[in-house]
């Protein structure tokens, strides 16, 4: 076995045996799911972070700059304008309300378990995306340096993802972020920086970049530049990787994780800080990989990195990319968990009659079942561009986070509103995506009919096809109005006063300790 290999194995064991060693502290629900609300703010921090830090912000970011350009480093900005305005503006309704899924505000709000189920189905359709990456993301990485098959890599990852969630819970993942934050940034920086210092210097990589892209046929001004993506693109990716997140379950986790209330602000500050970090530096990667392998994209763009990392020197190498790893696992694991709180107490009848026991046990079989079937599907499945997929998903989000920013800070929301508000903009972007991806090939350009003419279409909008704008425009009106048409009855009273006495005043206040 190769010293990279070896250092790969030894770093991912340890990391196991972790999990193993915190799950003694796992006796509870409370205790798994939320960490037994005893973290502190650079824990909290380092947790949070980690949800943002994993197949999408290092391979995902690294392998779209190769492809397309430095504009994919939006994602950074993105990523900490989503945990910052999350910070603010949510999790301490979560807190006070208690709740571990996003979808639970409707129940205490309405008593609406149609909201609730439905939330919990946008929010799912992400989690699932997320939950196939991560895998897929380390059997790509496990197969380039060791020669092991993909489906072996694939199987690996998807174990150590579920045996780390079942056994660490949340506070373990937390834990563990700490550690794997801090050696993936500077560990893959410390790769770049000698990567380019064998290139020549930062001239010597722009002279490179441009010969790689006259080969490849790249305008070589819209690849250099911040927005050379497209504005649209540049919209659509803020409306998919910021304003989705208020609805992303796992943050109701971390929301009542925290020792106290007052750390959560701080903590998702931080978060967001640490989170823009890592893209910047994928990116970083990605234009030192194109300019030594040429912009290959899809899979091949993901080996190239791993490689790129290897030719640094076989320890360092080993560091970097078992840091990755880690650094997947350590997003996957909280991601799957709330995946699996999701489930239990969104979808499982009876649930608020379980014990501490019961839904602890519940949530660790949903666990199973969920983590492999979602390696099965990376193990069959073939992406071409690991952050699209993934926004995609993030777009999925969108609806329930515009509805649940409505209840919290419109008190004359309705149930009816809520409910077809987040109805519509989830069945809107999905069809968008479905036509799109069936009749966008030019090759139904002369095809007639609808194919002929949703080509057409979209070909005008260009980039303003993106599924995004409808999951974000949609419920952004549709609520309002169906509010002002519908308007609660006297009959919602009880429900809406003890809601909003529960949130009492969202304060902003916060300490540091």
């Amino acid at each position: 076995m190769s010293i990279t290999a070896t250092v790969i194995v030894l770093y991912l064991l340890g990391f196991a045996a972790f999990g193993l060693y915190l799950n003694r502290n796992n006796s509870s629900a409370s205790d798994w799911a939320i960490g037994g609300g005893t973290l502190g703010v650079f824990m909290l921090a380092a947790g949070v972070a980690g949800t943002r830090i994993g197949g999408a912000g290092t391979y995902g970011v690294a392998g779209d700059v190769i492809a397309e350009g430095i504009g994919h480093l939006w994602y950074g900005i993105n990523s900490f304008a989503a945990l910052f305005l999350v910070g603010l503006f949510f999790v301490i309704p979560y807190r006070r309300l208690k709740v571990v899924s996003v979808g639970q505000v409707f129940d205490h709000r309405f008593g609406s378990y149609r909201c609730q189920w439905l939330t919990s189905l946008c929010v799912q359709a992400e989690y699932l995306v997320v939950n196939i990456i991560e895998p897929y993301v380390i059997g790509s990485i496990v197969s380039s340096v060791t020669g092991l098959p993909f489906g072996a890599g694939v199987a690996i990852g998807g174990f150590l993802i579920i045996l780390f969630t079942v056994t660490g819970g949340l506070k373990g993942t937390a834990v563990a972020n700490i550690v794997h934050c801090s050696v993936i940034i500077f560990g893959l920086a410390l790769v770049g920086i000698i990567s380019m210092q064998n290139m020549g210097g930062w001239d010597a990589v722009v002279a490179l970049s441009s010969e790689r892209l006259v080969e490849a046929g790249t305008d070589q001004a819209s690849w250099w530049s911040f927005t050379g993506i497209g504005l649209a693109t540049i919209i659509a990716l803020f409306i998919s990787a910021t304003i989705h997140t208020p609805a992303a379950s796992v943050y109701a986790n971390y929301a009542s994780s925290a020792a106290k209330e007052s750390y959560l602000i701080p903590g998702f500050f931080l978060a967001g800080i640490i989170a823009a970090l890592m893209p910047l530096v994928a990116g970083f990667i990605g234009i030192l990989t194109m300019a030594t392998y040429g912009s290959e994209s899809g899979l091949s763009s993901y080996l190239n990195i791993a490689q790129l990392a290897i030719d640094a020197g076989p320890i360092l190498a080993g560091i970097a990319l078992a840091a990755v790893l880690a650094a997947v696992i350590s997003s996957g694991a909280p991601i799957l968990l709330a995946s699996s709180t999701m489930f239990v107490n969104d979808w499982v009848p009876g649930v608020k009659n379980y014990s501490g026991e019961q839904k602890l046990r519940a949530y660790k079989i949903v666990t199973v079942i969920y983590g492999t079937a979602a390696a099965l599907i990376a193990w069959l499945g073939n992406i071409s561009s690991v952050l699209q997929l993934l926004l995609l998903g993030f777009a999925m989000v969108v609806p329930p986070a515009i509805a649940v920013g409505y209840v919290f800070y419109w008190r004359r929301t309705t149930e009816l509103a809520a409910f077809w508000g987040m109805l519509c903009g989830f069945v809107g972007g999905l069809v968008m995506w479905l036509f799109n991806t069936l009749y966008g090939a030019a090759e139904n350009a002369n095809a007639g009919g609808f194919a002929q003419w949703w080509y057409e279409l979209i070909s005008w909008l260009g980039e303003w096809r993106d599924p995004s704008f409808l999951t974000l425009l949609l419920p952004l009106f549709i609520i309002p109005v169906l509010t002002l048409l519908f308007p609660n009855g006297d009959e919602d009273r009880e429900l809406y006063d003890t809601f909003y006495a529960r949130l009492g005043r969202i304060r902003r206040n916060f300490t540091w300790s």
